[in-house]
C-alpha cells in the first residue's frame, strides 16, 4: 500500500510488521492524456504523477508506526516545474496501526489504522486526486484478513478487507485558491467512507493481487472542489521478491465505476475540458520498491539460514512454555499454545528440508 507495511497496493492487511523491523517503500503512480481546453479547443496533455514513500517501524506484536511524505504532486495548474505546477513537497501521513489479533492457530487477524493528513503542500483541491482541502484531516480503518496458511502466511493466498471513515475537517476553507474569495466554501466538514476488498495469490518468487477500492462521500465539499463524487477502482499488482528484503510492485488502477462529473469549473482554478473527462482518470499505473532496512541480518541470511534461526528459537520459547506449563492457572490454554509452536516447527522443518533437498540436487547437476 501507499502507506507501506503488509497488504496489496492499497488494501491493507490486518497483520504489522514484526517487531523491530524497519521497512521503507517507495514508488510513483502516474497518468497521462491529451485533451482540449476551453473555446479555441487548445490541446493540452494531462499529466498526474505522484512520488509516494512511506517509514515503517514494528514496535511491538501488535502495533506499528508509519511516516508517509507525499514527496511529489503534479496539479495540473502551471507549466513545466514552476510552483504553481507541482508540489514538492505534498502532504505528510501520520499512521499507528493496530494488528495481528486473532486465535491461536486461526487462519482470521484483524486489526486498526489511526491516520492523520499533515497539510505541507502549497496547493490542495487537486485534480484527478482524491479530495484534500489543505487541513488537518483525521481517519479511522478497520482491517480484516482471511489466510489459508496461518503458519505461513506470505506462503498461501490470502484476502483482505478494509473499512474507512475520513473526516476533511475542511469547514471555511477557501479550497478554489480563489483571490477573491468568491467561490463556495464548505459550511459542514465533508467526509467519506472508503472500502476496500482484495487477494493476494504467492507463486514462488511472484505474488499476484486483484483489489477493488471505493470512495463515497457522506458530506460532500462544495462545487468547487475536484473529485466530490463517488468512484470505485479495480486494482492488479505484480510483486517480485528476489531477495527477503526487496520487493518490486507494479500494478494498474482500472477506473470501475463512477458518478457523472459534479464539479462547477466556472469556479475552479482549471476549466472544464471540451470533451467528456471525469474527474477520475480511467487509468493510472504504479510502480513502487519496498526495502527492509532493519534487521541488517536479512541482507546477509538466504531463507535457509532463516528457518535453521526460526527453529533454533521455536525450540527455545517451546522449552520455555514446558518449564511454565506446571505453574500457569490455565494449563489448557498453554499447551494450546505449544500445540501452536509445535505445528509452526514442523512446517519449518518440512520447509527447510525441500530447501536442501534442492540445494543437493543443484550441486549434482553441476
Amino acid at each position: 500500500t501507499r502507506e507501506g507495511g503488509k497488504g496489496l497496493m492499497y488494501v491493507q492487511s490486518a497483520r504489522v510488521i514484526n517487531k523491530g523491523y524497519l521497512e521503507f517503500y517507495g514508488g510513483t503512480r502516474f497518468f497521462g492524456k491529451v485533451a482540449s481546453f476551453g473555446t479555441a479547443n487548445r490541446a493540452y496533455t494531462l499529466w498526474n504523477v505522484q512520488g509516494f514513500s512511506s517509514f515503517n517501524y514494528g514496535v511491538s506484536r501488535h502495533l506499528e508506526f508509519a511516516v508517509s511524505p507525499i514527496f511529489y504532486q503534479d496539479t495540473n495548474r502551471g507549466s513545466g516545474f514552476s510552483k504553481e505546477a507541482v508540489n514538492f513537497p505534498d502532504d505528510l501521513f501520520l499512521s499507528i496501526k493496530l494488528g495481528s489479533f486473532g486465535a491461536l492457530e486461526s487462519p482470521f487477524l484483524f486489526g486498526g489504522i489511526l491516520y492523520t493528513r499533515i497539510p505541507t503542500a502549497r496547493q490542495h483541491n487537486i485534480i484527478y486526486e482524491p479530495y484534500s482541502a489543505g487541513s488537518v484531516e483525521a481517519g479511522v480503518t478497520g482491517l480484516a484478513s482471511y489466510f489459508h496458511n496461518p503458519i505461513f502466511p506470505d506462503a498461501g493466498w490470502s484476502i483482505h478487507a478494509n473499512i474507512g471513515y475520513l473526516n476533511h475537517n475542511d469547514v471555511g476553507k477557501n479550497i478554489a485558491g480563489d483571490s477573491l474569495n468568491l467561490a463556495p466554501t464548505p459550511t459542514s466538514m465533508s467526509s467519506e467512507l472508503l472500502f476496500g476488498l482484495g487477494l493476494r495469490y504467492p507463486a514462488e518468487t511472484f505474488d499476484f493481487s486483484v483489489e477493488i477500492n471505493a470512495r463515497y462521500f457522506l458530506t460532500q465539499p462544495p462545487v468547487s472542489a475536484y473529485s466530490r463524487e463517488y468512484v470505485s477502482y479495480l486494482t492488479t499488482g505484480i510483486y517480485y521478491k528476489p531477495y527477503p528484503w526487496v520487493t518490486f510492485e507494479m500494478g494498474i488502477d482500472l477506473r470501475f465505476i463512477s458518478q457523472e462529473d459534479l464539479t462547477d469549473y466556472t469556479v475552479t482554478p482549471r476549466p472544464k475540458p471540451q470533451e467528456s473527462f471525469p474527474n477520475y482518470p480511467g487509468w493510472r499505473g504504479i510502480l513502487g520498491i519496498k526495502l527492509a532496512i532493519l534487521p541488517t541480518s536479512l541482507y546477509a541470511s538466504p531463507e535457509e539460514k532463516l528457518l535453521k534461526k526460526k527453529a533454533t528459537d521455536r525450540r527455545t520459547i517451546l522449552e520455555r512454555m514446558m518449564r511454565e506449563q506446571t505453574t500457569t492457572k490455565n494449563a489448557e490454554s498453554e499447551l494450546a499454545r505449544i500445540r501452536a509452536e509445535r505445528k509452526k516447527a514442523e512446517e519449518e522443518l518440512q520447509r527447510l528440508r525441500k530447501l536442501l533437498e534442492a540445494e543437493k540436487k543443484k550441486k549434482k547437476e553441476k
